[in-house]
């Protein structure tokens, strides 16, 4: 199987989204497929030979009449979202040559030996105004498709009051046929508008692309694209521009905003060995930098990429969305039919149960549930990312409401993973020897450990004289050094490869060494607590989450880092098939269980979890593969952050349904009411389109509002 991406655009809709995806999942070649409409993404698995984009376009075009653009993701440029292109100018003159004749028909024409004249005229005004509109209702029809849509309630609405109003001569009807496709329109034009508000909303709040980087060319700086920049290269960065690449500070020093990665707005001061991100913005100085990674692999493209993907996995709202409109149509159909007929047939009345029927077809269409629910987690998704928190689906934010369980890693995670060398015991050599030979086994180790030993020590090995090197995870590592060979981790590497030594039970870290197979000594290393630790356990404890520490460091090491945060439950002395095997026995179907880990020493537990956390471990490939929700930096307590955005999302979905089903359900009481004391003008049929097009420009606000809601840590 191959799964490609590209990208889609053209889209009036999310339902007509929502068509296209289903009808192309029906295609024997495609697996799977899935169409993300807020970020006009398209995504496709398929069974064996890929379909050319004009093969794709031909399958969508038998079910959509819109102009469907489809790219593969490397043809795409950058875009800005029209908020009024030359469709919804057109849709602008028709709306207002429809109100010309609404307006003519109820003064001048407005007469019984002018009826037929106002007949002319009206029918011309309706072709113009719903021209599209009925076209739609026959494509579907002729290609047996999703048959049931607004689309076909509108059509129906519109002729069947313009037919009443030709039998019964009522020129006011007319006026109201006319004005239901006029206000249909103008949602459609709103609709239009506030989607491509939401897309730009919420690329503004993940906007990190850089256009151009300052390239150091021999004695002169030239523009360049960030995509052009190689490893080694050189560039400058000064107040208020954003570094393009991931490097590290050769000269100069600056203050770094990093909020657009992180969320933390306090600037970084950054100077010569230290290490940038691309996307951060300088507030103040400058920095000449040396390139580490190539703009595909930078921190930038990442997190770009992670975002716009997202909508791949898509939340039980969204599906439950699709499922409601194609079962919650007809219903509206059916019942405004049965109400027509049943009230014609007992009252007598049928021109008054026939327009109630018309008016109940108009408040039931779909449109404000369909569109405001994706809507309100496609924002969610967004929110996330403002705050430093990448969560890579909106399915995600349904697993974290559920949230019962945090499971986590210690060192790095709950500590700062800034060890400190507080103790060296040598039993076979000197101090000193003991040092070189612990440096020179933790100089090439990518472990937080081993990089605090090597920057405690404050010595250099010079890495021609290290051979062999290999880290062993739960274990330590092993390296031959000039000809000889090291071990230096826990008891258990020391028993693994049968050294006799003496094990010490101390507060700390202890890291045993060994030359050639003789135990030489050891160091205890210390480490202190995050701030935000206490503030996550308080957090999630106040919301019944329960936090479970799982740690390879010793027994007594653990118990004494629960005790200081409040953590019940505990486990020591892991090796990662140990963790693994705890995380498995409190994953549970009824509730969601998450990990969270540095992203590449527990990358198996953050796999295997019901929701995997890696924490600021962006740079890290392991971390991206692996992690359903990545935190941009090494603050714990953004997964307490993640569950109440997760909630918000559920919430305001929740809420969007429920209003949007009590207000219809209301307006079509209050119709039927009306009619039975004989006072159906009270709802006029122009009302009942307002209540449709009104309610949905509602939702829509209501959803996007999640943009600008803040998330701060409240202190439990």
């Amino acid at each position: 199987m191959t799964k490609v991406i590209y990208h889609i655009s053209g889209f009036d809709c999310p339902s007509c989204a929502s068509k296209s995806e289903a009808h192309l999942a029906k295609h024997p070649q495609i697996e799977e497929v899935v169409i993300d409409f807020n970020n006009d993404r398209l995504f496709i698995t398929y069974k064996e030979d890929e379909l050319s984009i004009e093969e794709i376009k031909a399958i969508i075009k038998e079910v959509e009449d819109d102009e469907i653009v489809i790219k593969h993701l490397n043809e795409k440029k950058e875009e800005h979202h029209r908020f009024f292109d030359k469709e919804m100018i057109f849709i602008l003159i028709r709306i207002i040559i429809a109100s010309i004749v609404m307006a003519l028909s109820l003064t001048i024409l407005n007469k019984a030996e002018l009826f037929w004249y106002a007949f002319g005229l009206n029918l011309f005004g309706l072709l113009v105004i719903s021209y599209d509109v009925y076209f739609e209702v026959i494509e579907h029809i002729f290609h047996k498709e999703d048959i049931v849509d607004e689309h076909l309630l509108m059509t129906l609405t519109s002729i069947g009051a313009f037919t009443l109003a030709s039998i019964t001569r009522d020129v006011d009807i007319y006026f109201e046929a006319l004005m239901v496709m006029t206000l249909f329109q103008i949602g459609e034009i709103i609709e239009h508008y506030a989607s491509n508000k939401s897309k730009e909303a919420i690329s503004s709040a993940v906007k990190l692309r850089i256009e151009t980087a300052n390239k150091v060319h021999k004695d002169s700086v030239i523009k360049v694209k960030p995509e052009e920049l190689e490893i080694n290269d050189l560039f400058i960065v000064s107040t208020g521009e954003r570094i393009p690449v991931d490097g590290v500070v050769v000269e100069g020093n600056a203050s770094v905003d990093t909020s657009s990665l992180t969320g933390e707005f306090i600037p970084v001061s950054v100077f010569k060995d230290k290490s940038v991100l691309s996307g951060c913005m300088i507030t103040d100085g400058s920095i000449k930098v040396k390139v580490l990674s190539k703009y595909e692999d930078s921190a930038v493209s990442k997190i770009i990429n992670l975002i716009e993907n997202s909508g791949e996995k898509k939340s039980k709202a969204d599906q439950f969305v699709s499922k409601f409109a194609r079962i919650y149509t007809p219903i509206i159909l059916l019942v405004s039919i049965l109400t027509a007929v049943i009230g014609g047939a007992v009252t007598g009345d049928w021109n008054g149960w026939v327009l109630l029927g018309l008016k109940m077809l108009l408040v039931g269409c779909p449109c404000a549930v369909v569109i405001s629910v994706p809507l309100a987690y496609f924002a969610s998704l967004g929110l996330a990312s403002k705050n430093g928190i990448v969560i890579k689906g909106t399915n995600y934010l349904d697993s974290l409401v559920n949230l019962k369980k945090v499971v986590t890693d210690k060192t790095g995670t709950l500590t700062k993973g800034v060890f400190e060398i507080s103790k060296v015991e040598a039993v076979s050599c000197s101090k000193d020897e003991l040092l070189e030979y612990l440096i020179a086994a933790e100089t090439l180790s990518s472990h937080p450990i081993a990089k605090a030993i090597v920057s405690s020590a404050k010595r250099e090995i010079n890495v021609k004289s290290l051979k062999k090197f290999e880290q062993i995870p739960g274990f330590g590592v092993s390296v031959e050094f000039n000809g000889r060979g090291i071990l230096a981790g826990n008891k258990a590497l020391m028993e693994k490869n049968k050294i006799s030594f003496k094990e010490v039970s101390e507060y700390g870290t202890i890291i045993y060494i060994a030359c050639d197979n003789k135990y030489l000594g050891y160091v205890v290393l210390n480490d202190s607590i995050k701030d935000e630790s206490y503030q996550m356990v308080k957090s999630l404890k106040s919301n019944n989450i329960e936090t479970i520490l799982l740690t390879g460091d010793k027994e007594e090491n653990a118990k004494h880092l629960a005790d200081q945060l409040g953590i019940s439950m505990y486990k020591g002395d892991l090796l990662p098939e140990g963790k693994i095997k705890c995380l498995e026995s409190e994953l549970d179907k009824h509730y969601t269980t998450a990990f969270i880990g540095d992203g590449i020493n527990d990358a198996a537990c953050i796999k295997e979890a019901d929701v995997g956390f890696a924490m600021g471990a962006i740079g890290s490939d392991v971390a991206i593969d692996n992690a359903d929700v990545i935190l941009m930096t090494d603050n714990p307590s953004k997964v307490y952050d993640s569950y109440r955005i997760a909630k918000i999302a559920r919430h305001t979905a929740l809420f969007n349904i429920v209003f949007a089903l009590t207000i219809k359900i209301g307006v079509e009481v209050a119709a039927i009411v009306a009619n039975l004391v004989g006072q159906p003008h009270i709802i006029p049929m122009w009302l009942a389109a307002l209540t449709d097009t009104g309610l949905t420009v509602i939702l829509i606000i209501n959803s996007l509002l999640i943009l600008s809601r803040k998330i701060k840590n409240k202190r439990v």
